[in-house]
């Protein structure tokens, strides 16, 4: 051996590359989980009503995903059947979810409209006269001017809704208030004043949200409700269809108040309606 002769070298190392068995591939999982993320994300955005587009978009994609990761599974190319399948089913429930969504806000969007409209076109209320002839059809008599409709109505004359409500505000007749009574000044004058509600409608009226205000002589000084052993209850209950209600009322004007205005709102959908009363 020559002197010259060098030690073998050592040779590189190759990298370990996994080896596979022939004509294998590896697991395409990618559909299945991503069926499982948009199906996840989607049942939860079904719950919330207005989101209820979102949950019908993601939950249609996440049923697309889940049924073809399942085509993958049946040919081999993919090994998670439990998650893909959970997608999928995810995805069927988003999908249901939505259209309940849909549902919901598309109904409380028309309720709403409906209400609007209701407070835009049917509050007001019509007068009718308390001189009427009501026994033919309900019409005016000929000899009787209906008030106008930014007008004040006077004693019996009625305020005709559209929901079929009457409400009608008789004369004021002079009150002696108790002893203890409430809201009466001394030197004031007591009045009482009745107010009568009458239901045509189709469905039962709740009187007990009705109420009542008061301004007496020309000035328009707040007239006090006066509330004693007596009087001062006002309305309660509910007006069944075809039936009516009466309730009396007491106020305290000045002792030189030649009038008192009533001024009636029968509930929060319907205008208040407003009476000129001579005391």
């Amino acid at each position: 051996m020559s002197q010259y002769s060098q030690p073998p070298q050592p040779q590189p190392q190759q990298p370990y590359a996994p080896v596979h068995a022939p004509g294998t591939r590896p697991a395409r999982n990618g559909l299945g989980i991503a069926a499982l993320v948009l199906g996840i994300i989607g049942s939860v955005s079904g719950l919330i009503p207005l989101l209820f587009w979102l949950a019908g978009i993601l939950g249609l994609i996440a049923l697309i995903l889940g049924l073809s990761g399942r085509g993958r599974v049946k040919r081999g190319e993919a090994t998670n059947k439990g998650v893909t399948t959970f997608g999928a089913a995810l995805g069927l429930l988003a999908l249901i979810l939505s259209v309940v969504g849909a549902v919901i806000t598309f109904k409380a969007v028309d309720d709403a409209v409906d209400s609007i409209d209701k407070e835009l076109s049917g509050s007001s209320a019509s007068a009718r006269p308390g001189g009427a002839d009501r026994s033919t059809k309900g019409e005016a008599a000929t000899d009787v001017d209906a008030p106008e409709k930014d007008q004040a109505l006077a004693e019996g004359d009625a305020a005709v809704y559209d929901d079929g409500l009457e409400v009608t505000v008789n004369a004021p007749a002079a009150y002696t208030a108790g002893e203890y009574a409430i809201g009466h000044t001394k030197g004031n004058k007591a009045y009482t004043v009745t107010v009568v509600i009458e239901n045509k409608g189709k469905e039962k009226f709740d009187a007990s949200l009705v109420s009542l205000e008061a301004r007496a002589g020309e000035d328009g000084v707040d007239a006090e409700q006066i509330f004693d052993e007596k009087i001062g209850e006002g309305f309660a209950g509910t007006v069944l269809p075809g039936k009516k209600i009466t309730a009396e009322y007491a106020f305290d004007a000045p002792a030189d108040a030649g009038t008192l205005s009533v001024e009636v709102s029968p509930d929060f959908d319907l205008d208040a309606s407003q009476w000129e009363l001579k005391l």
